[in-house]
């Protein structure tokens, strides 16, 4: 992950970002699961192309708020990783978002075909729900598994960023400008209204998630469950906005992706919608709402504060 501006990524944020990339393959070893070679490759290929695993950083660092057992919770974070990876590797097949280059280099459908991307994400899908319901903590307590699995699976499906995918693949072309505070009233323009609700399903979804089930596998009460799915919802369209801004002012360096496509395909994104301006000033809004939501758990959620500002300074 990158420092925020003038400082430095915190050790915690270091520390659990390093022990998701040191587990990502475990729970698939041919001893654990036996997959046929090249689509072990292709799903290898993907998992280990980089990134910042900022997904299950904050599974750990939620669960983390509340006490919760990092060793107990590294499984669901690794199974969040596979479904980010998946989505990424249908993201970029040519029916969908048809891009060449993923995180400095070749796609997935590029290394290999279309027909091993397609089953390697179709695989990485569904084994995140095997290394879920085998984990220690699901033979422990199952209870607490299951309602963390659920909100996992409606985050990744119809209701969340599958929908989602659909929306921006088909999007409302009555696409007028607003601005964030039309966005956010009751009467707002076609454009801004479908914006948000897209980038509610396919991004904040999975960032809320995983939020969410740090806060339930760390054993935390309804409320805080609740405050930490709040913050993580917050936390993912700060996430997008700041993407679409980068998109529009980044460069391939930056991004390891094609950068200007979104305006050239006519897509509803934050900046298309609102303008600049008011993407800049959006951005700036979701970041003091996300830090504003951890005002609960005090100096707890110090780590979950250096997400949110690193994600800030990803646009600068």
């Amino acid at each position: 992950m990158t420092a925020p501006s003038g400082g430095v990524v915190s050790p915690d944020i270091t520390r659990r970002r390093r022990l998701v990339e040191e587990n990502l393959l475990r729970f698939l070893t041919p001893d654990v699961c036996r997959i046929p070679g090249k689509l072990r490759e292709a799903m290898e290929y993907s998992l280990t192309a980089g990134g910042k695993r900022i997904r299950p950083v904050v599974l750990l660092s939620a669960g983390g708020v509340v006490g919760g057992n990092e060793e107990d919770l590294l499984p669901f974070a690794c199974a969040v990783e596979y479904i980010h990876t998946y989505s990424l590797i249908h993201d970029d097949l040519p029916a969908m978002d048809d891009d060449d280059f993923r995180r400095g280099r070749p796609t997935c459908h590029k290394a290999f075909d279309e027909g091993t991307a397609i089953l390697a994400g179709d695989a990485l899908l569904t084994e995140a729900f095997r290394v879920m319901a085998d984990s220690p903590l699901a033979a422990r307590d199952p209870g607490k598994a299951v309602r963390a699995i659920a909100l996992l699976a409606r985050a990744s499906g119809a209701e969340g960023m599958v929908g989602g995918q659909m929306m921006d693949l088909y999007p409302d072309r009555s696409t007028g400008r607003s601005s964030p505070q039309d966005a956010r009233s009751g009467r707002p323009d076609p454009g801004a209204s479908e914006v948000e609700e897209i980038h509610s399903r396919k991004t904040a979804a999975l960032f809320s998630a995983s939020s969410g089930m740090g806060g339930i596998l760390g054993g935390g009460d309804e409320s805080q469950v609740e405050t930490l799915i709040r913050f993580g919802r917050a936390l993912g369209l700060l996430f997008q906005v700041t993407d679409d801004i980068l998109d529009e002012t980044g460069s391939f360096e930056e991004m390891g992706k094609a950068v200007a496509k979104d305006r050239a395909r006519e897509k509803l994104t934050v900046p298309a919608v609102y303008g600049m301006e008011a993407a800049t000033k959006l951005a700036e809004s979701l970041s003091r709402e996300s830090i504003s939501a951890l005002s609960a758990f005090g100096e707890s959620a110090d780590t979950l504060r250096d997400i949110v500002r690193i994600v800030t300074t990803r646009r600068s």
